[in-house]
């Protein structure tokens, strides 16, 4: 066990040989914060469908981003995917609130249309573009300096967020009619919301994709949440698990060669089902004492 060990922390530190790695765990890093606090919220709030939602429509900005790269003048496929997410939160979020369309409608429209007009624009474009599956599932060989400094700042920020409006948010997510008794503008800080996940997931694309950010989102806070229901406590152990899973993912990825992004994900899930069927053994055994 202790040679295994070894060999375990002696691959793991010949990693950070190489600088696609080193900026590779430091995202995964930065990002496992995200993961433990925005996750948090999304599934306290049960917004995952909407998360799913943005994350899915920014494949909008992704492919409009790359047709105006050909076409007029050079746009960051990021900065496209942003607005198309800060649009689709933005637009999902009052259409929700104002009652004009049921949500769930008004999800699968804004996620079709987006993944809809980002196939079509990227189709649109001549000449070489990089492949969306990087965009899809992630690609930790696309992350550089910036979009770890990017992230730097983006960390930071919601963590500013988080402590301004916490006692806010929390009424929010756990009560939205009292917290508009006491005078909360809900609708507000339910849109504020919407921007920090639509945030997140865009800067987290190069890390774990479109397709897979949403379950780094909701795997770690749900098994928080089994432990706690105190909103403070559910943020550090899922910043805990997010970042187990990340290293761990990354360390697996690195020694099997194979995507970072689909082996951080499906470790975790696989952590998410074994704490599963431990917790449900666990409540069969209560209840045999409580019957005995």
């Amino acid at each position: 066990m202790i040679q295994s060990f070894v060999q375990f922390f002696y691959g793991f530190v010949e990693m950070f040989n190489y600088p696609f790695w080193r900026r590779a765990i430091y995202t995964g890093i930065l990002a496992s914060v995200l993961f433990g606090m925005i996750g948090t919220y999304v599934v306290i709030k049960r917004i995952v469908f909407i998360s799913d939602g943005i994350a899915h429509a920014s494949f909008g900005g992704i492919g409009l981003a790359f047709f105006i790269s050909a076409y007029f003048f050079t746009l960051d496929p990021l900065l496209g995917a942003a607005i198309f997410a800060l649009i689709s939160a933005v637009g999902i979020g009052l259409m929700s609130k104002e009652k004009v369309q049921r949500e769930d409608t008004a999800i699968g429209i804004i996620w079709v249309v987006g993944m809809a007009a980002g196939a079509l624009f990227y189709r649109m474009t001549p000449g070489y573009k990089p492949s969306m599956e990087s965009f899809l599932f992630g690609n930790i060989y696309m992350i550089g300096t910036t979009d770890v400094y990017l992230l730097v700042f983006l960390v930071i920020g919601v963590i500013i967020s988080v402590v301004l409006f916490y006692h806010t948010l929390q009424a929010v997510c756990f009560d939205e009619e009292f917290a508009e008794v006491v005078g909360i503008k809900t609708t507000v800080f339910y849109l504020f919301l919407l921007v920090l996940v639509a945030f997140s997931i865009v800067f987290l694309l190069r890390f774990v994709g479109i397709i897979l950010v949403i379950a780094m989102l909701t795997i770690p806070a749900s098994i928080a949440n089994r432990r706690s229901f105190v909103i403070k406590r559910i943020m550090v152990y899922s910043w805990l698990l997010s970042l187990f899973f990340v290293l761990g993912g990354l360390f697996l990825s690195y020694t099997f060669n194979t995507p970072a992004g689909p082996t951080i994900t499906l470790f975790a899930a696989a952590v998410f089902f074994i704490d599963l069927v431990k917790k449900r053994f666990s409540l069969a055994e209560d209840q045999k004492k409580l019957t005995a």
